[in-house]
């Protein structure tokens, strides 16, 4: 069995319309369309973050203090022998 195409006929095809009026909105409010579905793509992810609770909240800024506190010292103490070092040096 063979299946052939049919040709298309000037009934078959939908004129097209060119509307100028349309064309100019979109390029001058594209931009506007853009952001909103920017928008609405970042609530869509929003939503669907599973937000943790109150105490590994906690516990999670406790460790971040820690972990900054303890590089923050780490960063003294290697400037100030850093400091001493060179100070043996240069004499």
């Amino acid at each position: 069995m063979v299946f052939l195409k049919k040709k298309k006929t000037k009934k078959d095809v939908a004129p097209k319309k060119d509307n100028k009026f349309l064309k100019s909105l979109k390029k001058r409010f594209g931009f506007l369309a853009k952001i909103g579905g920017y928008f609405k793509g970042a609530w869509f992810e929003l939503k669907q973050v599973r937000w943790p609770d109150r105490k590994s909240t906690w516990s999670l800024t406790l460790a971040v203090l820690l972990f900054t506190a303890f590089f923050i010292v780490l960063i003294i103490l290697l400037d100030d022998g850093f400091k001493e070092l060179f100070k043996l040096i240069i004499k």
